[in-house]
């Protein structure tokens, strides 16, 4: 299942609130392709929506691009955290490791003892 957009998650929030949600945006119009002038030949049939957002591979050219143009978008579906989301994610990180170390060297301090004082005598 593809994530939600941003503008759809405050869409649904604002329809849990009770505001009635935002239209979406329309797309431009597909413009006409000119006539050629002069060979009298008909025009090709234009494409499709869908035949354009194909990938073409066909194309030569760097193969990045298309990954780029992709992790941008995805990117930009990103709801990044405030400064005081990150300091309080920091300091919990900061906090645990603290307490992670003090345990392992009050341990590794005990296991030290026991080896010297009691296994090795």
């Amino acid at each position: 299942m593809a994530r939600t957009s941003r503008q759809e998650r405050r869409q649904r929030r604002g329809i849990e609130a009770g505001v009635p949600p935002l239209q979406p945006p329309r797309k431009p119009p597909v413009a006409e392709v000119p006539p050629p002038a002069g060979d009298g030949a008909p025009n090709p049939a234009p494409k499709s929506d869908s035949a354009a957002a194909a990938p073409s591979e066909g194309k030569r050219g760097f193969p990045g691009v298309r990954f780029i143009r992709e992790a941008i978008a995805e990117l930009k579906k990103v709801e990044w955290p405030t400064q005081q989301k990150v300091v309080s994610g920091t300091a919990v990180v900061i906090m645990a490791c603290l307490i992670v170390g003090t345990y392992l060297y009050i341990n590794d301090r005990v296991w030290t003892y026991v080896v010297q004082h009691i296994l090795l005598r």
